[in-house]
């Protein structure tokens, strides 16, 4: 069966309208995954719902494991994944309690793993346009008819954290013209990519980060009122999100890596063939 991925982030560990059939924990080669997906149907489309930090928010940005996390929707036979997370605004229109659909990222982050080849086998997926047009037209068409201010397109910058910005770094984010900023999105971007997974982001701001000279600077306890709103308003969102998507039908990263690996089988090692197999057998014949 065929369903499609959501993700949730800072403040969404659940999904109240998701009918619930099992929660399953899987085992991936590249470790566990940051929760059990719990399977079920959400506005009766089939889904696997994984809550990104946890569903106790006990990972920082940097100890979820993005590869393992994409691996098993993949292995749950999901082709698109929706990402909903919480995100700072670095544009003044960009309000708090706005959904943003960035269509391009920054990736700014040190210290991950941002990619599934190596260990013996060399690939490169094409990421000029690294979101889904199709998932955005969704994301966009149920956001309008939940009646949430949806600002589609701008550029998402992902950052190491856990700390927030500084202003100067925020000051120079700005100056790049990007729309949001996140610590997350960008890792599950390649990765999706990589996995042949259509994937697009719904960001839901929940302050400006630290260079409004007329707001505070972004606190925990300033955005936990804006993360409830926030986790009504994706709930409704992704409700009527999942109903304009088949899952069954191609998207554009359906074949992004037919000539992506360089690296012939034959001299790729048997394990890394093996922890690669769920991507590339069709192409490896086996």
């Amino acid at each position: 069966m065929k369903r499609i991925g959501l993700v949730g982030g800072s403040g969404l560990y659940n999904l109240p309208g998701l009918v619930v059939s099992e929660e399953l924990r899987l085992e991936t080669p590249f470790g566990p995954p940051s929760d059990a997906y719990v399977l079920g149907t959400l506005s009766g489309v089939p889904v696997a719902f994984l809550p990104r930090h946890g569903r106790h928010h006990d990972m920082l940005p940097s100890e979820i494991n993005f590869r393992a996390n994409v691996w098993g929707f993949r292995k749950l036979d999901c082709h698109y994944l929706l990402s909903a997370s919480a995100c700072g605004s670095m544009k003044e229109e960009l309000r708090p309690t706005d959904i943003v659909l960035p269509d391009q990222f920054i990736d700014l982050t040190k210290h991950r793993v941002s990619t599934f080849f190596g260990e013996g086998c060399v690939g490169h997926v094409s990421f000029g346009d690294p979101v889904s047009a199709k998932l955005l037209d969704a994301l966009a068409a149920a956001g309008a008819e939940e009646k949430a201010v949806v600002h589609r397109g701008g550029a998402y910058v992902c950052m190491e954290g856990p700390q927030f910005s500084t202003k100067a770094e925020s000051n120079l984010y700005r100056s790049w013209g990007v729309s949001v900023i996140g610590m997350t999105n960008a890792q599950e971007a390649k990765l999706c990519r990589e996995a042949e997974i259509a994937y697009a982001s719904m960001c839901l701001v929940t302050d400006y980060d630290c260079w409004h000279e007329s707001e505070e600077a972004v606190t925990v306890e300033a955005i936990l009122g804006i993360l409830k709103t926030n986790a009504e308003t994706a709930n409704r969102v992704l409700a009527s999100a999942v109903k304009r998507l088949d899952p069954e039908a191609p998207h554009e990263a359906s074949e992004a890596l037919r000539f992506a690996v360089l690296t012939p089988k034959e001299h790729v090692p048997h394990a890394t063939r093996r922890k690669l197999s769920l991507f590339l057998s069709k192409y490896w014949g086996e």
